[in-house]
């Protein structure tokens, strides 16, 4: 089963959530930032804390599994301490049987692994199912760290904020926004979840908001925002109008500054003649559709 096919299984399987109180307003989104390229990560570059598996064939004496210690270097038999930390495995390889070559064996055969990833990390919050510091293993994708968080939890909207605080994508931006779909996966979702991740990477899974549509429609409630939201959306999400709805609707909108709540009107009928926009909903925003006056 692929990596991306179990995440969305994850997504699907869990159980519906227990009611929660409206979430807070999202921050105010940041420009536009760049699409993600699967090749924003360089190879992993052991450091310390990491647990190499150095074999050398048919020198069971030789071959050891050393941690990496804080000054960079490993322990090895007959070579004694050499300075690892920054190099890829396969430069580790070659120095390794460089050094051996030289002065111990002939023509010897290293093979170098890393068998614990404890030396690089990225941090995971939000709407996933176990969020926290998770461990870099050799050029880690954005779908193997979410699988490894459980997947999104039955809250999550699918947006996914990814911060680098060592270097920046390319571009030269320090963070990129994406939206993973809900349901089938779409071309641009697997560009997506292929984003190499960095040391350090902050990743956020940002929960769905909601707005509440009131009064005069067949199914009042709390609605989830689904990319654009606009007020005869939710409408509609909500029934459409009862045999008393009408068509003069109040939108109660806080602004999350300031604290001060701002009452939009709107007159359905000029929005369906075009005479009017539709006004695209906020998170919080409450809908209240008035009783006709007959």
């Amino acid at each position: 089963m692929s990596a991306t096919l179990l995440l969305w299984l994850l997504v699907q399987q869990k159980p519906a959530p227990k009611p929660t109180p409206s979430p807070a307003p999202p921050p105010t989104p940041a420009a536009a930032t760049p699409s993600p390229s699967p090749s924003t990560a360089p190879e992993y570059r052991v450091g310390p804390g990491d647990v190499l598996e150095v074999t050398v064939l048919d020198n069971v004496e030789v071959s050891r599994a050393p941690t990496i210690q804080t000054n960079g270097v490993v322990a090895l038999p007959l070579l004694g301490e050499v300075e690892v930390a920054g190099l890829t495995v396969a430069e580790i390889q070659r120095k390794l049987t460089t050094l051996l070559a030289r002065d111990y064996l002939v023509h010897p055969q290293v093979e170098v692994k890393v068998k614990d990833y404890q030396s690089q990390f990225v941090t995971v919050v939000g709407e996933v199912n176990t969020p926290g510091r998770k461990p870099l293993r050799g050029r880690t994708r954005l779908v193997e760290l979410l699988v490894e968080s459980g997947g999104f939890t039955p809250r999550a909207s699918g947006d996914i904020l990814i911060t680098r605080q060592d270097g920046t994508f390319d571009g030269g931006a320090k963070t990129i926004r994406m939206s993973l779909s809900r349901g089938a996966l779409t071309p641009q979702d697997q560009v997506n979840l292929e984003v190499l991740l960095r040391n350090g990477d902050l990743i956020t899974a940002s929960q769905k908001y909601h707005v509440t549509v009131e009064g005069e429609v067949n199914r009042p409630g709390r609605y989830p925002i689904e990319g654009e939201l606009t007020i005869t959306g939710a409408v509609s999400t909500a029934g459409g109008l009862t045999r008393f709805g009408s068509n003069d609707v109040r939108v109660r909108r806080v602004d999350p500054q300031t604290g001060q709540t701002r009452i939009i009107e709107v007159d359905l009928k000029d929005v369906r003649n075009g005479k009017k926009p539709d006004l695209a909903l906020l998170p919080n925003d409450v809908v209240t559709v008035s009783r006709r006056l007959f």
